[in-house]
């Protein structure tokens, strides 16, 4: 896989040596593109010094006040997540994640999420996915060392087989996905849709539904034109 087609994201992390550890272990596997959403720890000398060498990797991190704006530009968002919690979302095994990826085309840009140490990422912040990835740890004691679970994952993805010299899909950034979920958003309030209450959580669901997935650039226009249109028959009403 080609380096470039890889980003490593890191939400809300704790401790400036787990950032210095996975900017090592992003270099194993060729990324070179770590970004952090904030509020993140600060790069301190501790961090130079478990990045053993990575300093490029570290010089180039790039820091975010949302998870949509530093995954924005890709167009697979994977989630990393032990699934504890009410989650309804597709989710994918390790021995998914190569094929997963070959499905996507050698232009596909794909970001790997990985949540705070101490707490993981919130329901909220996967819903923002594409999918989700669960490691095969053991149940009694599920929780890897971050920069472990980075260096886990970019290993198996970096296995997948060549793709083939195109695309099946000519896929849609995930801002494109995000800006069709709040097209339906405003479609949805002007029907009266979250009248019963829990519109978050109403949200939530509906973006799994329709975007807990790669999509292409015509499903995102599809999408965005029947929401379109039913603002436009309301108006008209």
């Amino acid at each position: 896989m080609p380096p470039p087609s890889l980003a490593v994201v890191l939400v809300r992390p704790h401790t400036p040596a787990n950032i210095g550890s996975v900017a090592r272990a992003a270099l194993n596997f060729g990324v070179l593109d770590l970004r952090l959403v904030e509020p993140a720890a600060p790069v301190d000398e501790e961090s130079r010094r478990l990045a053993s060498g990575a300093d490029r990797v570290l010089e180039g991190l790039r820091r975010y006040e949302r998870l949509e704006d530093a995954a924005a530009d890709f167009e697979a968002v994977v989630a990393t997540s032990s699934l504890r919690g009410r989650a309804r979302q597709r989710f994918l095994s390790l021995a998914d994640l190569p094929a997963f990826l070959e499905r996507l085309g050698p232009t596909a840009r794909t970001a790997f999420v990985f949540g705070p140490e101490r707490s993981g990422l919130t329901e909220q912040e996967r819903s923002h996915a594409s999918a989700c990835l669960r490691l095969p740890t053991q149940p009694d004691f599920p929780t890897l060392n971050l920069s472990h679970a980075v260096a886990v994952v970019l290993a198996v993805a970096c296995l997948r087989a060549a793709p083939s010299p195109e695309p099946e899909s000519s896929w849609a950034p995930a801002s494109d996905v995000e800006a069709a979920v709040a097209h339906w958003d405003r479609a949805l309030e002007a029907i009266g849709f979250y009248d019963t209450g829990h519109p978050e959580r109403s949200l939530r669901d509906w973006r799994r539904i329709v975007a807990a997935r790669p999509m292409s650039k015509r499903e995102v226009a599809l999408l965005r034109g029947v929401a379109n249109r039913v603002l436009v028959s309301l108006r008209r009403l």
